[in-house]
């Protein structure tokens, strides 16, 4: 029904005054134009309703000839179209013309819109803003849709109007528009399928924005139509399916869906009818076409319509969920792609249903599936991650970091550390949300360094990224040099604030990424210098030197690339790095290292190197950064020191003492590991010491620093007199830290040997008198210049000697009656006065046997004690079996006695002494106490990886393989692997293929063996346990040789362990050769000979003896099947796993009777503060092969932060405490 204007109110019709010929002959343009004014100014002003239509008939026929409709002049036709609007405006709803008439009318008026409509300001702008307005508000534009050429006229109109639109008019002229062609959409007897296309194609353009006049056009009338185009718009979707679904690719198909999801963002009524048609696609049997369905409602779910499209469509909502359980993997990714947003929506239900489906999706069979679940997280914003997702959320994407597929586990990494970086603002000011959700991320990923080559890099480049990020640079200072300013405290403060929420594992894994351990450093300088000596292969010298030098080369090639996940690559962009011979690149690699580099001449010397590695060879950038980020100090340098040492000073509170134990912590790993950072700040050190009220953790880490970047210069080393006496009077004082330290510092400073003999003098009187407390800090003192200042030590050795034995270990501390018989550990916070004293007296007497190393005096020195450490082993921490002692003293102090032995073990002449005793040492990895068994195997992984130990004590970590403790097998096995993986050729086989031969005879000796099949069965285990970590086709046949050459000689022992040693050389030939038919290898003769060990083996005492030994079969028939039947059960990479309650493999009773099974774990945060065993020039590289191997405290330092870190056992643990407690406040009650 076409619209009329009403007014009420008048009654008498109205003429129209104009009563001239528009058109005579002569007319010049400028009368015509004025005539045309006049009339148009006539005709607007008349009224619909109230006008004469007869005084209309002359200028109505007038206005249609061809002289007006044709002529030339612009302004003409401006004004006869206002004036034939405004005619057909009075006259509607019918029409003064004929059909032919109104053709050429409307044709001419939408031309002179499409010609003249440019902009306001044109200078006939307001006439064709009139046309518009007219056909808008009279609606008289309708007779379009009776012409005979309706369809073809009105894609002319739709088509010249969004021309039209995009000159940018005013709204209103939009809207005008927009009534014209909605008039049009609602009149029209069929929808033409180009004005459609035209609608459609407003759609996709690619400027199709909300601030885009064609935009809000076709919005305003498609919404305004949607009743009318529904059906069409269904049909339009569905033909173009069905035209192009034998398309491969689907090309119009995705353009189609894309329609869709743009129509639906601004005008979801017109898909009424094709949301039903989606949601079959759901259901489709074409991948590809449930594909593009899936993403397509998926991106409608996800934006701000999504809600109501859920709610109006449930069953398509529920379908689309389902789609990500899809058999096909593209289509659950699909699904998975709108998670974000729907999650980020502010529509709970919605939320929930899709959170619900990524938990399970995390599960997926399909590694891409779990890394897009793992990325979505890593995509939200803080506001959304911290109210909307919960920790259980994002615990489970932490389960992925230990994914089977690098992919899932890389995206999980950067997912969390995102997270982290974003919450940490809110950490920073101790918001409880944050703290809740997020603070526990880095204690996640930290421990993750050490999990295997593969994942190392992403793992720390998620640290270095997100976690602990080098800063950014803030904005100059106007008022300064204009550089800009790097915030060293904001930086530091970042890494304390993260390690409040470290358990000691963690802290572990953190300090080893700090590189401050890391003898990396030096292997790159080694490789630098290399680079520069091979000149890219133009050497200066003869033949034997250039030979050298690329040996040298190829050697630290290697010896880096060990380290990578990709070894070859690695060594190709190491050699790419020599090639670039970029002399430059050289210095700043080489001042990136340098310990003593600053924070901010670090991050601008590492911007600039990696500059050059990707302007000269972008193709080793990743290689180049891994290399960067593991051997700079990017996470502590000397840039921490004077933020240290101010939150020391002034933190009090809880937290603060949590802050200032971690600070003690790391200072105390730069003192061991890099004393140089210190060298700038040796005077603010000074100071620390000279404040009486200062906090004990703050004396002890400046005297500790002190100590140490003294013994690494001694130029250092304070002069003045008063400095002298007040390091005195704390090595004689009661802190036995600060005494420690202080010691320390006296015994290294130059032209100090009298101070260090007149308190070595004053200690030694002051022992029988000290109180236990005093006692503690005397002996600490006495063990520093025993080891540094043996010469002042000497002339009291006898009296201190004597009162540390007969006055301290040979006296027995009994058992309390109150506490827990059944506890066989005592943490370092809470050890006793005397047992600490205990362990300091063992510590005085290694490191005096350690001072004499290399005197003719040493053997003398470390006999006697040499023979009680290995008592103290032999009785399971006694030194007498006639009284029964304290279970935690015992362990305590047995562990001390195989450490302080191994590392006696590190000195030659002492060696021989030490491996009398190897059997009974090395089976202190099987010792009945947790802890005793996991820090003895640190230790000795410290030994070994330094190269220091004697190569027998390789056998050691095989021998962890009943431990019911996974971590100390998992701690053996890293080792194991790396060594296997890093060490050189030649001298990985003499660490474990040749020592195959002292594994068996250790096992014939092994307190456990026996010929029953039980037993040799589990003696099985360490022989396969081996052979899975160790044999390999290239080696199969010489470790195959040696366990047929054991019957070749005999156990220098009895004839009972040569008989055990013959059972084992053939179970262990019987293993060998069913893990070869496992991988099909052959086993071939061994070419070469071997020499068998005379310390342990000695010939047969007749050809006849070796025959019948020869010919005799000593492994039991059923052994051999069951050594046969090994790997068919099993996968080769896993072991057999253990029966619930394993034999004990040490003895379980010690000599005064008592049975130890606790597990309980020490502090471990590498508190060890002696000369460090590691360091020196090895191969392998500790810390970098294994990532955080958690180190013993081989030293008596304690945790001082206040903060309990529990192991394993912590709850059974717990409760013990309990039921102690309530059993001594019961006895003092009753005492009482």
């Amino acid at each position: 029904m076409v619209a009329k204007t009403r007014h009420g109110g008048q009654t008498s019709p109205g003429k129209l005054a104009f009563k001239e010929k528009l058109v005579t002959k002569g007319t010049t343009t400028d009368a015509l134009l004025k005539k045309l004014k006049n009339l148009h100014e006539e005709l607007s002003v008349l009224d619909q309703d109230r006008v004469d239509t007869k005084s209309l008939d002359s200028v109505r026929k007038e206005l249609i000839l061809n002289s007006i409709l044709h002529h030339k002049d612009k302004g003409v036709k401006a004004y006869a179209a206002c004036c034939l609007a405004d005619i057909l405006g009075l006259y509607a709803p019918e029409a003064p013309y004929t059909v032919a008439e109104l053709v050429d009318i409307f044709q001419f008026i939408f031309q002179q819109l499409k010609s003249g409509l440019k902009g306001t300001e044109d200078t006939y702008y307001n006439q064709y803003f009139h046309v518009l307005e007219s056909l808008s508000t009279v609606k008289s534009v309708v007779l379009v849709c009776d012409l005979p050429n309706a369809d073809d006229m009105m894609k002319h109109i739709f088509s010249d109007f969004f021309i039209i639109v995009r000159r940018d008019f005013s709204k209103q002229t939009e809207s005008f528009m927009g009534d014209i062609l909605t008039a049009l959409l609602d009149e029209c007897h069929t929808l033409n399928a180009s004005v459609l296309e035209i609608l459609m194609a407003q759609f996709m353009d690619k400027n199709a924005q909300p601030d885009q006049p064609a935009y809000r056009l076709v919005v305003q009338v498609c919404n305004q139509t949607a009743d009318k185009l529904q059906r069409h718009v269904s049909m339009y979707f569905t033909d173009i399916i069905v035209a192009n679904s034998g398309d491969e690719e689907l090309k119009e198909v995705r353009k189609a869906h894309e329609l869709v999801k743009r129509i639906h963002l601004a005008c979801p009524t017109l898909l009424h009818s094709v949301i039903p048609q989606l949601e079959e696609e759901l259901r489709a049997e074409d991948v590809q076409l449930r594909s593009i369905a899936t993403q397509v409602l998926g991106e409608m779910f996800a934006d701000k319509g999504g809600y109501d499209l859920s709610k109006k469509y449930p069953t398509t909502w529920r379908i689309w969920l389902v789609r990500t359980n899809d058999r096909s993997v593209s289509v659950r990714l699909k699904a998975l792609e709108s998670a974000r947003p729907i999650i980020s929506g502010g529509y709970p239900e919605m939320r929930e249903a899709v959170q619900e489906c990524l938990q399970t999706k995390l599960l997926d069979p399909d590694e891409k599936v779990r890394a897009a679940v793992c990325k979505i997280y890593g995509q939200l914003d803080y506001e959304t991650a911290a109210h909307h997702v919960t920790e259980e959320q994002l615990r489970a994407i932490a389960q992925r970091t230990i994914d089977k597929k690098q992919i899932v586990r890389t995206e999980a990494l950067k997912s969390l550390g995102k997270l982290y970086d974003l919450a940490y603002p809110q950490i920073e000011i101790n918001d409880p949300i944050a703290i809740s959700n997020f603070s526990w991320i880095p204690n996640t990923l930290f421990p993750l360094i050490g999990m295997n080559q593969e994942s190392r890099p992403a793992v720390e480049q998620a640290i270095a990224d997100y976690i602990l990020p080098l800063p950014r640079s803030l904005p100059p200072d106007k008022g300064k040099s204009g550089e800009s300013e790097i915030d060293e405290a904001l930086w530091t403060d970042r890494l304390l604030n993260t390690m409040k929420f470290l358990e000691v594992r963690s802290v572990n894994g953190l300090l080893a990424f700090t590189n401050l351990k890391s003898t990396q450093s030096t292997h790159v300088l080694a490789f630098v210098d290399a680079c520069i000596q091979n000149n890219n292969g133009i050497i200066d010298g003869d033949k034997e030197t250039t030979e050298k030098v690329k040996s040298d080369l190829t050697r630290c090639v290697k010896r880096l690339a060990a380290l990578y996940p990709d070894p070859s690559k690695a060594a190709d962009d190491f050699y790419g790095f020599a090639k670039l011979n970029d002399q430059t690149a050289y210095k700043l690699l080489k001042k990136c290292i340098d310990p003593q580099t600053d924070l901010k001449t670090l991050i601008k010397r590492r911007s600039e190197f990696l500059k050059k590695i990707v302007d000269n060879s972008p193709g080793i950038v990743s290689t180049m950064s891994i290399l960067l980020r593991r051997v700079t100090c990017h996470v502590v340098n000397q840039s921490s020191i004077p933020t240290f040492l101010k939150r020391l000073e002034n933190g009090r509170g809880k937290e603060a003492n949590v802050i200032a134990g971690h600070i003690h912590t790391l200072m105390r790993y730069i003192s061991k590991y890099r004393p140089a950072i210190y060298k700038s700040y040796v005077s603010a050190l000074v100071k620390a010491t000279s404040d009486e009220e200062a906090s004990p953790l703050l004396v002890s880490a400046a005297l500790q620093a002190l100590s140490s970047v003294i013994r690494w210069d001694e130029d250092l080393a304070p002069k003045d007199s008063r400095t002298i006496d007040r390091i005195t009077r704390y090595a004689t004082g009661p802190g036995w830290k600060q005494a420690k330290f202080a010691a320390r510092i006296l015994a290294s400073c130059p032209r100090q040997s009298e101070a260090c003999t007149e308190v070595v003098e004053s200690l030694a009187d002051g022992l029988t008198e000290a109180s236990p407390e005093l006692l503690v800090a005397h002996i600490a003192a006495l063990a520093q210049f025993a080891l540094l200042a043996p010469d002042a030590f000497e002339c009291k050795s006898d009296v201190i000697t004597e009162f540390l034995v007969k006055k301290l270990l040979m006296i027995p501390q009994l058992p309390d009656p109150d506490d827990d018989t059944e506890e066989e550990w005592v943490e370092d916070d809470v050890m006793p006065d005397l047992l600490r004293a205990k362990i300091l007296a063992l510590k005085v007497f290694k490191n005096r046997s350690l001072a004499y190393a290399d005197s003719d005096k040493g053997l003398m020195v470390s006999g006697p004690p040499l023979k009680i450490f290995k008592q103290l082993v032999e009785m399971n921490g006694a030194l007498s079996s006639d009284v029964t002692e304290d279970p935690k003293f015992m362990a305590r102090l047995r562990l001390q006695a195989a450490v302080s032995l191994l590392q006696l073990s590190t000195v030659q002449k002492y060696e021989a002494s030490v491996t009398t005793a190897f059997t009974r040492l090395i089976l202190v990895i099987q010792d009945s106490c947790y802890n005793v068994r996991l820090n003895f195997l640190r230790k000795l992984i410290i030994l070994l990886y330094a190269r220091r130990i004697p190569i027998t004590f390789n056998i050691v970590p095989f021998l962890t393989v009943h431990d019911p403790e996974e971590d100390i097998k998992s701690t053996a096995t890293s080792y194991i692997s790396s060594a296997i993986r890093t060490l050189p050729a030649n001298i990985r086989v003499l660490y474990f293929d040749v020592n195959v031969i002292r594994l068996m005879h250790t096992l014939a000796h092994h307190p456990d063996f026996s010929i029953a099949l039980e037993d040799l069965q589990d003696i099985g285990q360490y022989l396969k346990y081996f052979a899975d970590q160790v044999i390999q086709a290239e080696n199969v046949s010489l470790i195959y040789h040696y366990a047929l050459k054991g019957k070749t000689v005999k156990d220098l022992g009895s004839e009972e362990y040569s008989h055990n040693f013959y059972v084992i050389c053939e179970l262990a030939q019987e293993i060998i050769k069913a893990r070869a038919q496992h991988f099909s290898w052959s086993i071939p003769s061994y070419p070469g000979k071997i020499k068998l060990p005379s310390d342990i083996l000695r010939p047969h005492a007749s050809p006849e003896d070796a025959n019948t030994t020869a010919n005799t079969v000593y492994l039991p028939k059923e052994m051999a099947k069951w050594a046969a039947d090994l790997y068919k059960t099993v996968p080769s990479a896993e072991k057999k796993e253990r029966r619930a309650s394993a034999k004990r493999k040490a003895p379980t009773t010690n000599g005064n009777g008592h049975a130890r099974r606790t597990k309980k774990k020490r502090r471990s945060d590498d508190e060890s503060d002696e000369p460090d065993e590691s360091e020196s020039s090895s191969d392998v590289e500790m810390a970098d092969a294994t990532g955080a191997i958690e180190e013993s405290e081989d030293d008596e330092d304690d945790n001082e932060s206040g903060e309990e870190v529990l192991g394993r056992g912590a709850r059974s643990r717990a409760k013990r405490k309990a039921a102690r407690k309530a059993k001594g406040a019961k006895k003092r009650a009753s005492d009482g």
